[in-house]
């Protein structure tokens, strides 16, 4: 049974290797990304619902662009407080600025994918870039710096949404969950399997849009604006990736612990209708990792063949630090290198407890 056992290792190791050492190494050893001196027009746009507190703040760095031609349409989806205020304030000052107000009713208590197809109906430029109300961009070159990858083919970018940094573990935690789903929607773009993005930073053009029929495959599902469309139009002719750091987009993250569990267990409820290659190729990396930890530690306290146990350990991490190294530096998160053994654990658990928690029920509230 236990060479049973350190057979599997064998092949799980072997299967991490091809993950860091092979696959993730497409974006790790990509080439240095430069801007095109053409600066398209750029519709951006954004829904929110009850973001008074967050808004303004975006707004002020958005009138900041220095982005020649733009225009900013904010969507008020049924908000409860000043959300509609402030927009209406905004406007009258800034000719740049549109907003659509779409009130609460007894039938109707707010749709992201509604609010931004209304959106992207009255966007002037074919150009369309989008982020979240609680964003905001990490340079004045926000805008120029991810339109830059639009070309006559590449009608989809995918870009990064990087968490505020601060000092709590919880906050790290993020930042890794964040970062290796990053290192990997971008590596699989790099070799013509697009599948996901996130909407805090994204852009594709209108015509795309169209052409996708919007929403209209998955708008049954209250989530998936982001990924499940890049999941059903995207492929290797129309999407490009954007990860230079001036174009990335920064949230404050979650605080609480079961806050961004709830979270992760909404994002996770559109993983089941992505194409089967991307349910195989993600389901066979988080078995792998599921069963390397577990192997591991299952053969190391039975004392067989250790030494051979922790060569394969050691190749492993040392394949994975290879591809994680350059993949969290282009990303802007070194800090994140030294803790990353831990912190790959303690999301492996947390995430073998959300799977399990929504077996038994997905979340309900959004």
């Amino acid at each position: 049974m236990i060479y049973l056992l350190f057979i599997v290792f064998i092949l799980v190791v072997t299967i991490q290797i091809g993950y860091y050492g092979f696959l993730f190494t497409h974006f790790s050893f990509a080439k240095k990304q430069n801007t095109s001196a053409q600066k398209k027009p750029v519709s951006v746009i954004i829904s929110c619902k009850n973001e008074a507190d967050t808004i303004s703040e975006l707004l002020v760095h958005l009138l900041a662009q220095k982005h020649p031609v733009f225009e900013i349409i904010v969507v008020d989806d049924a908000s409860t407080d000043n959300t509609l205020v402030i927009l209406k304030e905004f406007a009258k000052q800034h000719k740049k600025i549109k907003y659509l107000s779409i009130p609460k009713t007894a039938k109707y208590s707010g749709n992201k994918k509604n609010a931004l197809t209304l959106a992207i109906k009255i966007a002037t430029y074919e150009n369309l870039l989008f982020t979240d109300a609680d964003c905001i961009p990490n340079s004045k070159n926000w805008i120029t710096d991810m339109s830059a990858h639009f070309s006559n083919k590449k009608q989809l970018v995918l870009g990064y949404g990087a968490y505020q940094k601060t000092a709590s573990w919880l906050n790290k935690l993020v930042r890794y969950e964040t970062v290796l789903t990053a290192w990997q929607y971008f590596s699989y773009t790099k070799i013509g399997l697009p599948y996901m993005g996130v909407g805090r930073n994204i852009a594709y053009t209108k015509t795309l849009f169209n052409e996708a029929k919007g929403f209209e495959s998955h708008r049954h599902i209250l989530s998936g604006d982001d990924d499940l469309f890049v999941n059903q139009i995207g492929d290797k002719q129309n999407t490009n990736i954007c990860w230079l750091q001036e174009a990335h987009t920064l949230s404050k993250p979650k605080e609480r612990l079961t806050e961004w569990l709830h979270q992760k267990r909404r994002h996770i409820t559109t993983a089941n209708t992505y194409k089967p290659i991307h349910q195989f190729l993600l389901g066979l990396f988080y078995l792998s990792q599921v069963l390397f930890i577990t192997l591991a530690i299952l053969l190391l306290l039975t004392s067989f063949n250790s030494k051979s146990i922790l060569v394969l350990i050691g190749v492993r991490y040392l394949f994975f630090f290879i591809s994680f190294i350059p993949a969290s530096t282009k990303l802007n998160e070194k800090d994140l290198i030294f803790w990353s053994p831990v912190l790959e654990l303690f999301l492996i658990v947390l995430q073998l407890r959300i799977f399990i928690t929504n077996l038994f029920g997905k979340p309900k509230r959004w």
